[in-house]
């Protein structure tokens, strides 16, 4: 079992996330992820820093910790081209610690190009396609690739680590599992479901299997709670919901009537390490061995103070 910590790149300024990523080492997490977005969710949030110069300057300032996106969509926003360069660069820079998160993608962030936003079917299509060119490109030389959406014309990355990083693939659906189980090498979940661990193995995939787990530490349940509201109330809303919505203003129409009680029947909220490990159990049942906990409480640094002291051994104990 694996345990990082979710680096909330649209609640916290890019220093701050820095900062969290060497905390978090000294606090005991063997990895961290970063979202990679160019939109925050909700009003609440006023950043979103640039994912692959976090990492580098995260990588810089660490020694051991893991490192991640969660996730980036290889397609719109980005060329593949571009996140197989950005990635190559960042596993020689981290010195073999990185990991590519990649997933299909919210309208939050890749419509900003203006290059439209396909429907999903479509998006399975060009994750394929995008895999596809990054592999090609991390084996070395100059390469060509003509899809049926993208193509890339005589490429090729000069500098590739002695060992590529591994890519993650996110799935909300048994269809992207089975893609992460064909093209990946991990899968990358946010609920505890098991149909989706067994379509990545039954595809081939027999990789790490990651989880996001939603807490919200907090010294009562209802600051932690009211925390979670505020910041992650989005998560309510469904992938359906969150995948095509264009703006944090959208964001937060569709959730002006989620409250604290809802966030709280959904999050690990406040002091209690048994609360916490209720909302954690499940995923390790399903089959998840890599725990991405987010931390959608008040406090970051008593999180860490508490991960270190209670809960990071208390959830050592269920694998």
């Amino acid at each position: 079992m694996k345990i990082g910590f979710k680096l909330i790149a649209e609640a916290y300024g890019p220093a701050e996330i820095v900062e969290q990523a060497v905390r978090a080492e000294e606090a005991g997490f063997d990895f961290v992820e970063v979202s990679d977005h160019f939109h925050p969710w909700v009003g609440e949030h006023e950043h979103s820093g640039f994912a692959f110069a976090m990492l580098g300057s995260i990588a810089a300032r660490t020694s051991a910790i893991g490192l991640a996106t969660g996730v980036t969509c290889p397609f719109v926003r980005y060329h593949p081209a571009i996140v197989a360069q950005a990635a190559a660069t960042l596993g020689i820079l981290s010195r073999g610690r990185f990991t590519l998160g990649v997933g299909a993608g919210e309208r939050l962030n890749e419509h900003v190009v203006g290059a439209g936003w396909p429907p999903v079917a479509t998006r399975h299509e060009m994750l394929r396609e995008a895999l596809e060119i990054i592999r090609l490109l991390w084996s070395g030389g100059y390469h060509s690739y003509e899809g049926k959406h993208l193509r890339l014309e005589d490429a090729r990355v000069f500098d590739l680590p002695d060992e590529l990083p591994g890519i993650a693939v996110a799935a909300g659906g048994p269809e992207a599992a089975r893609l992460a189980g064909e093209l990946g090498d991990a899968l990358f979940a946010t609920e505890p479901r098991d149909d989706l661990v067994a379509a990545y193995e039954e595809a081939g995939g027999d990789g790490p299997k990651y989880a996001e787990v939603p807490l919200a530490w907090a010294s009562s349940v209802e600051d932690g709670a009211e925390s979670a509201r505020r910041s992650f109330r989005f998560a309510l809303a469904g992938w359906k919901v969150q995948s095509e919505l264009p703006n944090p203003a959208n964001f937060d129409a569709a959730t002006e009537l989620v409250t604290a009680e809802h966030l709280r029947g959904q999050f690990g909220c406040g002091p209690d390490v048994e609360r916490h490990l209720e909302v954690a159990r499940p995923y390790v049942e399903a089959g998840y061995d890599h725990l991405a906990l987010i931390n959608a409480g008040p406090d970051p640094s008593g999180f860490f103070d508490f991960f270190t002291k209670e809960l990071g051994p208390a959830l050592r104990e269920l694998s």
